[in-house]
């Protein structure tokens, strides 16, 4: 069935706008309710490739840093565990028929942004995919560390690396009959504007994705 894109725009305009307003109002994610050794920070993506430099970079996650590293700082002061994704691909990647070649290698694209390794004392877990949940590593990570109910999920991109593994996260815990706290806070993710990709609705539509699939959203994370 071909799309009607005029009729599509204005059945969809009253849907956007409840998404938004479902948006406004999220519960702030306080720390100090949270067992420190049974919940970890996971930082997704936060590299030079996204933030800094090459056809990826975006001002938007760029604009992430200050929020995330301080996160970073206050779950480290608080005894939680970090866990840090980083892109990083060999030439071979096939994830270059969708995107731009990024994240070589060996390149400073791959490196976490320098506000956040001076912070230090993270897990480092390399991704080759845009799902770090798929990782080996993450995989025996994640039973290394059983003890860990509670996930707070910071970082880019909202729609792509942070949606795919948040929703694939909490769907085994599911599948385990396992309850977990999924959490993304809203003003700690964010996405990129490239031509078509609209930083703004993919970045509210795949809150709302996640908020249907049991990822549970806040606005902020306080001590």
């Amino acid at each position: 069935m071909p799309l009607q894109k005029d009729s599509i725009v204005k059945n969809c305009a009253d849907s956007l706008v409840n998404i938004l307003s479902s948006l406004e109002d999220l519960p702030i994610l306080k720390l100090d309710g949270l067992e420190p050794q049974k919940t970890a920070l996971v930082v997704v993506d936060m590299i030079n490739a996204f933030a800094r430099e090459g056809p990826l970079q975006s001002p938007r996650v760029n604009a992430l840093i200050p929020a995330v590293a301080k996160l970073v700082r206050l779950c480290r002061s608080r005894g939680i565990t970090v866990l840090s994704f980083a892109d990083c691909h060999t030439t071979e990647s096939p994830e270059y028929d969708a995107f731009p070649v990024h994240a070589l290698t060996g390149t400073s694209e791959c490196e976490i942004v320098d506000e956040i390794k001076e912070i230090g004392d993270y897990t480092l877990i390399h991704k080759n995919s845009t799902n770090g949940f798929l990782e080996e590593s993450f995989q025996e990570w994640l039973i290394d560390n059983r003890q860990i109910e509670n996930f707070i999920i910071v970082g880019d991109c909202t729609d792509i690396c942070i949606q795919q593994f948040a929703t694939s996260l909490k769907a085994d815990f599911n599948r385990k009959n396992q309850r977990r706290l999924v959490a993304v806070p809203v003003d700690a993710v964010d996405t990129y504007d490239l031509g078509p990709h609209n930083g703004d609705l993919t970045h509210m539509m795949a809150l709302y994705f996640m908020q249907e699939s049991g990822v549970k959203l806040y606005s902020s994370v306080e001590d």
